[in-house]
């Protein structure tokens, strides 16, 4: 499959729909692929200014997917097609959708302890069939990795789903990769604890508002300062269109 891709401050980020990025994965499932998806939205791409490992891994994934109206904005400030947002928690939540019509199995990796758990009953729920083959919660040691490295591959999972905050669950996908062995692999932030219920998302139509961000921060305070993220990244944007 075949998309462009647009360089938003270093990061390339594919202009593609919902369903071309539902498509893909789905494509690399079949492969066998060992692909990495990761999900940028503003505050990830600032991240990444700064962070030259993170920066790194979102230069060399498989995919980046615009989640986030600020990736869809820079896009388009910056003059490129940028079809939609796609969302890391709506892409998750197609693939699994689609999960048990092509047999696919499904590990949850992340969050704290009983989420990923209440994820598996929320998913069961939601898409009968469904074949989630694990579930392990992100609190864990170094020196606890081969045993979860080992779960997971024991497990033979098609898609995983991991769930460890920005930056981390990049940099630990990034580098298990070969070790893990799994088709296709996400950085997918809060999603679990949407599933589980610990989280709510924005109402739709905040969503459809462009105002996910300011949802999260009503909601969780100490997220306040994070979102000064926000207004540096337009006018980093700004400052880098020619």
């Amino acid at each position: 499959m075949s998309f462009s891709v647009v360089e938003i401050l270093g990061v390339p980020v594919a202009a593609l729909t919902m369903r071309e990025a539902v498509e893909q994965a789905e494509c690399w499932m079949d492969e066998r692929r060992g692909a990495l998806i990761a999900t940028a939205n503003a505050e990830m791409i600032m991240n990444a200014t700064r962070d030259e490992e993170l920066f790194e891994i979102l230069r060399s994934a498989d995919l980046v997917v615009p989640d986030g109206a600020g990736t869809v904005w820079a896009a388009r400030h910056l003059g490129y097609e940028m079809p939609e947002r796609v969302a890391g928690y709506d892409l998750s939540q197609e693939l699994l959708r689609r999960a048990p019509q092509k047999n696919r199995r499904v590990f949850f990796f992340g969050s704290a302890p009983g989420v990923a758990e209440k994820a598996k009953q929320k998913a069961e729920e939601l898409y009968p069939g469904i074949s989630v083959v694990g579930v392990r919660n992100g609190y864990f040691s170094s020196e606890e990795e081969p045993e979860i490295i080992q779960e997971i591959r024991e497990a033979h999972p098609d898609l995983l789903l991991v769930a460890l905050g920005v930056p981390k669950q990049e940099k630990w996908l990034k580098k298990h990769k070969e070790a893990l062995d799994v088709p296709v692999s996400i950085g997918v932030g809060g999603t679990l604890d949407v599933m589980a219920g610990t989280m709510r998302r924005a109402p739709v139509w905040m969503q459809k508002a462009k105002l996910e961000w300011l949802f999260r921060a009503l909601l969780q305070p100490k997220r306040a300062g994070r979102l000064l993220a926000l207004p540096k990244f337009v006018f980093r944007v700004h400052a880098s269109k020619k």
